[in-house]
């Protein structure tokens, strides 16, 4: 069966800067104590993550600077099951000219043997050299850029399911 790895950050993406109002789905933003800070999130997205993570063929991998924490504490916190996904880590990576995410999730893809991928990071809109590589890579990568102080909306989780629709079997 072919996979699909769906990369994803944790601050500006699950967890807004900032969030004022309401979510994306029209509902109060949820507080909770993940351990090392009080993070904001939308109980909607957290569901939609879930049901994402049990479809036959999706893999997600942390690719945060939170790396271990993410799975530790920020899942308990807001309900999501990623405790068992593949973290990234910047160690040793953070070396390099390139930014430590696109080092990570090249190297990932190289073990992994994935081809396709989705990578969620809210700085991504701003890494030129990252978005030039998935670029050249075309059709089989979606990145999603997600506004920091709103995170993931369900335009972006609409994106994902159609993108997954059509490299999935």
């Amino acid at each position: 069966m072919s996979t699909v790895s769906l990369y994803l950050d944790v601050d500006g993406v699950v967890s807004p800067f900032g969030p004022l109002g309401r979510t994306g789905w029209g509902s109060k933003w949820h507080l909770a104590d993940a351990g090392v800070l009080e993070v904001a999130y939308a109980k909607e997205l957290v569901a939609e993550l879930n049901a994402l993570a049990e479809e036959p063929g999706v893999r997600f991998v942390w690719l945060t600077s939170w790396e271990e924490l993410a799975p530790k504490y920020l899942c308990p916190a807001i309900g999501l099951r990623g405790e068992a996904w593949p973290v990234l880590i910047s160690e040793g990576w953070d070396r390099s000219h390139n930014w430590w995410k696109l080092d990570a999730l090249q190297r990932d893809l190289e073990g992994s043997g994935t081809e396709r991928f989705v990578w969620m990071d809210d700085q991504l809109a701003y890494e030129a050299e990252a978005l030039s590589w998935a670029g050249y890579l075309g059709p089989s990568v979606l990145c999603i850029s997600p506004d920091p102080r709103e995170g993931l909306q369900p335009l972006h989780l609409e994106a994902i399911r159609n993108f997954l629709d059509a490299v999935l079997p």
